[in-house]
């Protein structure tokens, strides 16, 4: 779907891979609301973004307030105009610690913004996507969603049950005029740490000694993706190579990411 003259949603809109998907987006005469739960940020990412409100709606909620999600579409039809597509950008990583050193609470937290923060956009929005003579839906993954990475397994088992979720989602909506994308993206220098409340490397790939991606290019890849009609798409030169080494040779790619990481596990 071409994003000219359309309207699309993009969570995590306040930093990051989010800010330049709304500058991407914008760009390319697309109208651009911008959802993330800190007000100060999102205001940052409209002016950066140097449009009016009739092309810039911002939205302060977090993906895992179900109710105030489900009231969205409603709302933003009504003041915006309907939503042509969303991009589900919002997530955290977890601790760099092992499985058995995680807390339950922590696990918690990961799934319900990485994967129910997910669902729940969907679930809300795909009734009136489903009614626009095109629409999209974008879904964030990670290289971790396909390859296991020690230290952010539930991280990685969150990101895998979105690629694997949105892969059903694409069968589910083949004869309907809703396309769907996941994306893979490697490292990309982002303060992802600091949104999830870590004092940590921004990303696994960084401990493999991959160059990180700036997040205008992911951006870039991301909508050129969306705009292809792209059933998946990684970002960022450590998620090709590893997507292809892990179809090639699981345990080789496991074992060589397990070295990689060995320095930032916490034993």
């Amino acid at each position: 779907m071409k994003v000219k003259n359309k309207t699309i949603l993009v969570t995590g809109a306040g930093s990051g891979i989010g800010r330049a998907l709304c500058q991407r987006l914008i760009s390319k005469n697309a109208r651009v609301i911008g959802l993330d739960m800190n007000a100060d940020a999102l205001e940052e990412t409209k002016k950066i973004c140097g449009v009016g409100k009739d092309k810039f709606m911002s939205v302060i909620c977090s993906v895992t307030d179900e109710k105030r999600i489900s009231e969205l579409p409603k709302e933003i039809n009504d003041s915006f105009g309907p939503v042509d597509g969303i991009i589900n950008n919002a997530g955290i990583i977890q601790k760099f610690v092992m499985i058995k050193d995680l807390s339950i609470e922590d696990v918690r937290k990961v799934m319900d913004v990485n994967f129910y923060g997910t669902v729940y956009m969907i679930k809300a929005f795909l009734p009136s996507l489903l009614q626009r003579p095109e629409a999209h839906i974008v879904n964030i993954s990670s290289m971790g969603g396909f390859l296991p990475v020690p230290g952010q397994s539930i991280y990685g088992a969150s990101k895998a049950a979105v690629k694997l979720m949105t892969e059903g989602l694409y069968s589910e909506l083949q004869d309907t005029g809703v396309r769907v994308t996941v994306i893979f993206p490697g490292a990309v220098e982002t303060n992802i740490s600091v949104n999830s409340g870590l004092d940590v490397p921004t990303t696994s790939a960084d401990a493999a000694k991959f160059k990180a991606l700036k997040p205008e290019a992911a951006a870039t890849k991301i909508i050129d993706a969306m705009e292809k009609n792209a059933f998946r798409a990684t970002v960022g030169p450590d998620a090709s190579f590893l997507d292809k080494l892990y179809r090639l040779s699981p345990v080789y790619a496991t074992n060589f990411i397990r070295k990689k990481m060995s320095s930032l596990l916490k034993q």
